[in-house]
């Protein structure tokens, strides 16, 4: 499992050109899952989320985590982060989760962090989403479990 964590000032997910959901002050977390992983993986790196320290304290060091700033979260199922792109010009995406068993992980995640304390919304699994966001820094940081 892989995410990329983006700190954003706000961020907005629209489907078919209708907002779908957006949050101000937090983190985008854009989630790919890979075959084998399990929700025991979700959960732990659910956690990990919730307590990275990306955001800044008085002294403009990252010593605070998305739970200390009270922010939100805005999870998109993304699973082009796990492209291979080691042979050919076209990616592979063959460790890619069946998307029925990745939905679930999906979801998973989603509940643990909410479970955590963290405002979360997020996308639409399997759609075609457009998804903007005001990277605050920019910060972005890819975590794997």
């Amino acid at each position: 499992m892989k995410v990329v964590v983006q700190r954003v000032t706000k961020a907005r997910v629209t489907v078919q050109d209708k907002l779908h959901s957006e949050i101000g002050n937090g983190m985008v977390i854009l989630l790919g899952v890979k075959k084998g992983d399990t929700e025991q993986q979700a959960r732990k790196l659910a956690e990990r989320c919730s307590h990275v320290r990306i955001f800044e304290d008085s002294g403009g060091k990252f010593n605070l985590s998305i739970k200390d700033i009270q922010g939100e979260a805005l999870v998109v199922s993304q699973f082009t982060l796990l492209a291979d792109t080691s042979r050919g010009r076209r990616p592979s995406f063959t460790n890619a989760e069946d998307p029925h068993v990745a939905e679930t992980i999906y979801e998973r995640f989603i509940s643990a962090l909410k479970a955590l304390g963290v405002p979360t919304k997020s996308g639409r699994f399997g759609e075609r989403m457009v998804v903007s966001l005001d990277n605050q820094g920019p910060v972005t940081i890819i975590m794997e479990e």
